[in-house]
């Protein structure tokens, strides 16, 4: 349905170290009709935390059959954007039109850019750099280019994906939104009200008016960390234990765009985002188990698409 809303879920980390709970989950998720995998990306993170995003979407595309495979999102300044394209071309094999590319900068940790020999405050150049050379390459052009980090000179990349590749961006500064518009096929939003949502499509909608209409519309989303439980006090300890272990920022910070309790409780702090106009969500649901993700997931698209559950 054209009007249909699609539910993503990140999947958990512990399960890629165990390659039959991974094939479990992602059978699992596929069975349950949620529409996209998601992975984060981070080199070193707050004390040494990571995992390359595009190692974990390959495992994904190669123990699935028809879900899509989101990066979300990939930390693309951190990288030389030509052996990127590369990656993300070779991961289109294992499943083409099934592999969206979510990119952002980062920068919640200054420190990562730094150990990758990169200069914090040039992340957005970078970002901007690069993404022109990524989008290039995966539709088949020959790059020349004298930019400010990646001077190039006839570079191309064959085979090309079989199927176009979206790319869509993450971040909220007026310069992710400016980005959305130049670059991308869609925005992936965090942490934002639903008033600041509808205000950043129109926004990146006027930014892109002079590229003029785009016959195949945007791909725009949301990235909502969530927490599931019966009871909301136990969801919301969970989760805040979890986001806190990984941002060492108060949960408080996060709390007022963070939907935690029963599956009726995030549905219902998501319909604001669909009155909004959004129809596309990828959850993170915390520290949840394989089960209570896929369900969770599962229960909150039924109640988005006004389906009533089973059971």
């Amino acid at each position: 349905m054209e009007n249909e809303i699609t539910v993503g879920v990140r999947v958990p980390h512990g399960l890629f170290s165990d390659t039959a709970a991974l094939r479990d989950f992602v059978a699992g998720a596929e069975e349950a009709g949620i529409d996209r995998l998601c992975v984060g990306d981070h080199v070193t993170f707050k004390g040494g935390q990571g995992f390359d995003g595009l190692v974990h979407a390959t495992a994904l595309a190669a123990v699935s059959t028809r879900i899509t495979i989101q990066t979300a999102v990939y930390l693309l300044p951190l990288r030389h954007p030509v052996p990127v394209a590369r990656q993300v071309a070779s991961l289109a094999e294992f499943a083409p039109g099934r592999v969206v590319f979510g990119v952002g900068v980062g920068g919640e940790d200054p420190a990562e850019y730094r150990a990758c020999g990169v200069d914090p405050r040039s992340r957005g150049r970078r970002m901007n750099e690069s993404l022109g050379v990524v989008r290039a390459l995966l539709n088949g052009a020959e790059v020349t280019a004298s930019g400010e980090f990646f001077p190039l000179e006839d570079v191309c990349i064959r085979p090309i994906p079989s199927k176009p590749v979206p790319i869509v961006v993450g971040g909220r500064s007026e310069a992710a939104l400016r980005r959305v518009a130049l670059h991308a096929d869609g925005w992936l939003a965090l942490w934002v009200s639903p008033e600041r949502y509808a205000k950043a499509c129109t926004q990146i909608e006027k930014l892109a008016a002079a590229d003029g209409p785009r016959a195949d519309g945007w791909r725009h989303g949301m990235h909502v960390w969530c927490g599931f439980d019966r009871s909301p006090e136990q969801a919301r300890s969970a989760l805040a234990g979890s986001m806190e272990q990984i941002y060492r920022t108060p949960f408080e910070k996060f709390e007022r765009y963070t939907p935690y309790g029963t599956a009726e409780d995030v549905a219902g702090a998501l319909r604001g985002y669909v009155r909004a106009g959004c129809r596309s969500f990828n959850l993170i649901p915390g520290d949840a188990g394989a089960q209570e993700t896929i369900e969770g997931a599962r229960s909150v698209r039924k109640l988005l698409n006004g389906q009533a559950l089973a059971g």
